[in-house]
């Protein structure tokens, strides 16, 4: 188990901090508060999604608050947790229960092994939201691994992989490449100062075999309180540049977040 610790702080909430890193927020009475921008951007794509319940793939668990928020906004969606950390999950079981009549279930295996075993055509959304330290993990990367969240998809399901790059988009431009080969339409949410290339930052990718969308997400997106745009098309291309997909053989993990884990701050 990575070192893991629950911070309570002054306003009802908690911060699940791992090894250093503050990993995830939430506040137990009211699930919908989120804090940290690319949850907030994660959510804004669900909501835009048609009305009603969902079947959701969570790859990678934290302190499960995408999955609580779902459950907040879409009572009754059948939600899968892969977060190989057992200890990790204990933990937020113990420190910051889980509502009841939840339909959230959380299995302790790591994605390429969980997502293998679920059944094809299973999930309306496949969310991709792990991370080992401040990187996803190099086998979460790779066009082959894209292969299988495509085929764990319904017909017109989504895909939405969250990671981080530097302010070259290499990484994320080598992502993309990977889910334009199994998805037809691809876009991608980030900050302001990340799509100017200011920062390192988190870069939410959107991936369906039908047309997303997009209208509804951009408004979604413009209510965030953290400046953010969406881009698609030539205009993503043009943001992320080429890149060529990564393969297993050659995987990587994301680049590491430059700010030691004791100056960051929460916003």
């Amino acid at each position: 188990m990575a070192e893991a610790v629950v911070e309570a702080d002054a306003f009802g909430g908690h911060t699940l901090v791992v090894d250093g890193y503050p990993q995830s927020y939430v506040v137990l009475r009211d699930p919908s508060l989120l804090v940290f921008g690319y949850v907030q951007q994660l959510a804004a794509v669900l909501d835009a999604l048609p009305p009603g319940r969902l079947a959701v793939t969570h790859v990678g668990g934290g302190a499960l608050t995408l999955p609580r928020y779902l459950q907040h906004t879409r009572p009754g969606s059948t939600q899968v947790v892969l977060e190989p950390d057992a200890g990790l999950t204990d933990l937020v079981r113990r420190e910051l229960p889980l509502p009841r009549g939840h339909r959230i279930r959380v299995r302790p295996v790591g994605g390429r092994e969980g997502l293998a075993r679920l059944g094809s055509d299973s999930a309306d959304v496949v969310v991709v939201d792990a991370f080992a330290g401040a990187q996803v993990p190099a086998s979460l990367v790779s066009a082959e691994w894209f292969e299988d969240v495509a085929r764990v998809l319904r017909a017109g399901g989504l895909a939405m992989v969250n990671t981080g790059d530097e302010p070259d988009h290499r990484h994320v431009a080598r992502l993309h490449a990977g889910l334009r080969q199994w998805f037809a339409h691809t876009a991608a949410v980030a900050e302001v100062e990340v799509w100017k290339r200011r920062r390192h930052g988190n870069v939410v990718l959107l991936a369906s075999g039908d047309a997303l969308p997009l209208d509804a997400v951009v408004r979604g997106v413009a209510r965030i309180p953290f400046p953010s745009a969406v881009r698609e098309g030539a205009a993503l291309t043009r943001a992320l540049g080429g890149g060529r997909p990564f393969t297993d053989a050659d995987a990587e993990p994301s680049p590491a977040p430059p700010t030691p884990p004791g100056e960051w701050r929460l916003r």
